[in-house]
């Protein structure tokens, strides 16, 4: 005999079995708005520029990259997929979620090998399953439990952070951006990728795999209490989170602009945790303002990212193909070549491309191609 759900937990009715037919609008509209953000601060790995060494118009499209972007897209990425996760959980069971994220791990593998390393979909997959573990907490558990890995990750990172800057370390700061060199076959890059894809994937979620559960958590949060399904039962909470988390999200954006000028290895590392926290800070106002504008029924021009966000995964696999088909050696070559205000321009233009083709695929197909493909081989029909 199982142990009963809190009552925060248990589901209102009993859920339907199989994908989700009716949507709301508030998380597309978040998830396509995020989506357009993340390809804007990707645009500087894909394009392979360095953030402290542009200058002029390239200087200020990263300052307004670092203070409106970076860092808060992929946190409202990063809760939409805990919000999902958490949902799916409970309303299919184990085994559907134990497939979805199998099946996801190996979109994102094939992503990551075969496209472009910066893939996130791989990471999210094999952390999802530590919400396994969270699946009976009460929003209040939630809530501590993702305040006590938060804390303890930003805190780790500023303290390396500052011990490098009292040491006083004349190493130059690190890049992370891809070894690619001019001349380079697809064959090469896809072989060098492949070598170190497990090595990335593990890596990865030891580093990151704190920060991540926190906002797997906080996603988690907002579907137990219904954020983002019933935002006119939240309007507080979403004020709330407008007003505090601009008012400190936006000048830890502008402490990240001035420490992405620093060429210097621990401003480097400060700039993690700064970006990481403002980031949460801001992304938390930005579902605050837009959960308010839903509630008001006043989301004007920002209705047309639902139907990004509806087909989510296929337009960000499309951005990579775009962007590396673009920039990377054995195709457009144009790698290291570009400054921030043009990569960042070419972002903005296909991420919006993006908004009006989606529409029409979803009126003719009703779903995304590989949201298709993904729905077939969990649910088997």
């Amino acid at each position: 005999m199982t142990a009963p759900l809190p009552p925060d937990a248990a589901p209102p009715e009993l859920p339907e079995r199989g994908p989700v037919k009716t949507r709301a609008p508030l998380p597309d509209v978040l998830r396509g708005v995020a989506l357009l953000g993340i390809l804007l601060v990707n645009a500087q790995d894909f394009a392979g520029f360095r953030e402290w060494t542009q200058t002029g118009a390239d200087r200020a499209a990263q300052v307004l990259t670092d203070v409106l972007a970076n860092g808060r897209f992929i946190s409202i990425f990063a809760m939409l997929f805990g919000w999902g996760a958490s949902g799916l959980l409970q309303r299919q069971g184990l085994g559907v979620f134990v497939r979805r994220h199998l099946v996801l791990l190996a979109v994102g593998s094939l992503h990551f090998v075969l496209v472009w390393h910066g893939d996130i979909i791989s990471l999210y997959a094999v952390l999802a399953f530590a919400l396994l573990a969270t699946a009976r907490l009460t929003v209040r558990g939630l809530l501590t439990l993702a305040a006590v890995l938060g804390a303890w990750w930003l805190g780790l990172g500023l303290l390396e952070g500052f011990a490098a800057q009292a040491q006083g370390l004349e190493a130059s700061r690190f890049t992370g951006l891809p070894a690619l060199f001019s001349g380079e076959s697809y064959a090469q890059v896809v072989a060098e990728r492949g070598a170190g894809f497990l090595g990335d994937l593990i890596g990865g979620s030891l580093y990151n795999g704190a920060w991540l559960l926190a906002l797997f958590c906080l996603g988690a949060v907002a579907g137990r209490t219904g954020l983002l399904l019933r935002p006119h039962e939240h309007v507080r909470l979403l004020r709330g989170l407008a007003v505090w988390g601009l008012l400190v999200g936006l000048p830890l954006g502008a402490l990240l602009a001035w420490l992405n000028t620093r060429g210097d290895y621990a401003s480097g590392l400060i700039a993690i945790p700064v970006r990481m926290g403002g980031g949460l800070a801001s992304a938390l106002g930005y579902v605050g303002v837009i959960g308010l504008l839903t509630v008001r029924d006043r989301l004007g021009p920002l209705r047309a990212f639902a139907a990004g966000g509806r087909v989510a995964m296929s337009n960000y696999m499309a951005q990579s193909l775009i962007m590396t088909a673009v920039f990377y050696p054995y195709a457009g070559a144009q790698f290291g070549q570009w400054g921030a205000a043009s990569a960042v321009g070419l972002a903005l233009a296909v991420g919006l491309l993006q908004l009006p083709i989606s529409a029409w695929w979803l009126r003719r197909f009703g779903t995304g191609p590989l949201e298709w493909l993904v729905r077939r081989v969990v649910y088997w029909r």
